[in-house]
């Protein structure tokens, strides 16, 4: 069962943080260049027949749409991944090491961080965009949401560095 348990958590952690990670770091990215980039155009300083408007949106907002999905979709599904890795962890009865305990708390706070910062500044820089700001008006936004999932991210790092490595863990590494 523990085998189960072990591999359902950490091929869920693969793929939905790990979709998270990338998605949320593109965003900011892509849409600033959908704020600078006006109707019709891609943001990459074309002409408007690269970024064909499609639903009454550019192609750069339209990424950035899809990425903002694939943040918010992943969010909810990763929910399994602490689940699956409290159910693993109470199997191989380690859910009093230290390295379990920080793990969890780097957890809750990485998700609070995406929840209340990350997910939340993707939305006001989607409005800006949606709403033709200039470039230069998005650029604040776009540069604290960078930093924002840029230490998302790391305490996702370390979070796979303390479960590969189990600090003072007994049961072998």
């Amino acid at each position: 069962m523990t085998e189960f348990l072990l591999s359902v958590h950490v091929l869920v952690a693969i793929v939905t943080v790990g979709s998270i990670t990338v998605a949320a770091s593109m965003f900011p990215r892509i849409a600033l260049r959908a704020c600078g980039s006006g109707s019709g155009s891609d943001g990459a300083g074309g002409s408007g027949t690269a970024g064909e408007e499609r639903d009454g949106r550019s192609e750069g907002t339209g990424t950035a749409v899809l990425l903002h999905r694939v943040c918010t979709g992943y969010a909810v599904a990763g929910v399994v991944v602490p689940v699956f890795g409290i159910a693993t962890g109470a199997q191989l009865g380690v859910l009093t090491d230290a390295w379990l305990i920080v793990s969890l708390v780097l957890t809750v706070a990485a998700a609070a961080l995406l929840g209340l910062a990350v997910l939340p500044g993707q939305r006001r820089l989607l409005a800006l965009a949606e709403g033709a700001a200039a470039e230069d008006e998005a650029r604040p936004v776009a540069s604290r949401l960078s930093m924002t999932t840029g230490m998302f991210n790391v305490l996702w790092a370390v979070v796979v560095v303390l479960m590969i490595v189990r600090p003072g863990s007994t049961t072998g590494a």
